[in-house]
């Protein structure tokens, strides 16, 4: 994903965060809901997909 230096740095705290959380969960410390990690990719997808979108500075980049 190409995006500004704002986006990527949002995008890749989240995805550190779900990183986390999901090994937690491999490690039986922490069972949340049973949610698999391709769910939480696809929202993340989604998510930062939308955002990006709406980011003045990654639309001006994507004009470029």
């Amino acid at each position: 994903m190409m995006g500004c230096k704002k986006c990527q740095g949002i995008c890749g705290f989240v995805f550190l965060v779900l990183g986390v959380l999901f090994l937690l969960r491999d490690l039986n410390i922490w069972s949340f809901w049973n949610v698999q990690w391709w769910t939480a990719l696809f929202i993340w997808l989604g998510v930062s997909a939308l955002a990006m979108r709406a980011c003045s500075d990654c639309q001006a980049m994507k004009r470029k």
